[in-house]
């Protein structure tokens, strides 16, 4: 394999085990932020649903996740599973 493959390779697996869905960027939630914070800390969520005010986002799959509730633009509830 030549220099440039694996420098590569490394920076690809650098880059998947830099996943901003973990147990640090769980502890910075709180109730009352704003959705663009949550957003600016995790990323775009993978999923988003709701009605009336009320909506649910996720970040990350069925092992590891996130998952934000909010009331308005304002997170009310947070969850998580799976972190590291």
């Amino acid at each position: 394999m030549s220099l440039r493959t694996l420098m590569l390779l490394g920076a690809v697996l650098c880059l998947s085990a830099c996943s901003k869905i973990n147990q640090e960027n769980y502890a910075k939630l709180q109730a009352g932020m704003a959705k663009a914070e949550v957003e600016a800390l995790l990323g775009a969520p993978t999923e988003c649903s709701g009605a009336v005010g009320i909506s649910s986002c996720n970040w990350g799959d069925e092992k590891t996740f996130i998952s934000v509730q909010y009331a308005g633009d304002k997170v009310l509830l947070f969850s998580g599973q799976g972190l590291k």
